[in-house]
């Protein structure tokens, strides 16, 4: 069994976000989170919330333009591209899920692109603490997650995607949990993570 070393350990909750509770809610993710939350504080480990944040007008909006929506819709006149995003900076659904709401001293990282390193505090935070093993979890798995992924470890982080926290799109995300993450970093079960930051606490109190 792996122990996490919750001095070592960080946990990123990506985009758990209001605007995603129906996606979140079917992948049946939102319990596991919640119990991966609680047994993070249990130990220790310092807990980063990536969250989406953009301006309402759209002036931060990526410019890049792909061949669909999010849903695979191609673009067109029934489908017309957007240029603002759904929901602005500070909007209630931008908000993270009430039912794994931060506390004081979590870590708030607002981002602006996929890759929650990109343009964030998050690897200065990370660091200054000395982290190096990073649990992730959220979705959308083969987009955020995926990105914030290749990117931890192209820097040298340690990550472990834990598979039954995470949403999306079932067959990208049993792909990329089956096919890409396990030949990029580790992919767990939540009980495996719950019982390896359990030993950690039971080692240290022996």
């Amino acid at each position: 069994m792996e122990i996490y070393d919750p001095a070592r350990t960080g946990l990123v909750v990506f985009d758990m976000l209001e605007a995603y509770r129906q996606p979140i809610e079917a992948a049946g993710s939102i319990r596991p989170a919640q119990e991966l939350i609680a047994s993070c504080r249990a130990a220790g480990v310092p807990i980063f919330y990536a969250h989406a944040d953009h301006r309402a007008d759209g002036a931060d909006f990526a410019r890049s333009i792909a061949d669909t929506d999010s849903h695979f819709r191609p673009w067109g006149e029934d489908n017309p591209i957007q240029l603002v995003p759904p929901h602005g900076s500070g909007s209630q659904g931008l908000k993270v899920m009430r039912e794994i709401a931060p506390q004081e001293g979590d870590y708030m990282v607002p981002k602006h692109r996929w890759n929650a390193f990109h343009g964030t505090h998050l690897e200065l935070s990370l660091r200054s603490r000395n982290i190096d093993h990073i649990l992730l979890i959220g979705g959308s798995v083969h987009v955020g997650i995926a990105s914030t992924a290749y990117s931890a470890r192209d820097k040298d982080f340690q990550v472990t995607v834990v598979s039954d926290c995470c949403h999306g799109f079932p067959e990208q995300r049993t792909f990329f949990m089956e096919k890409v993450f396990p030949r990029m970093c580790h992919v767990r079960r939540l009980s495996d993570v719950v019982a390896g930051l359990g030993a950690d606490i039971a080692t240290a109190s022996a």
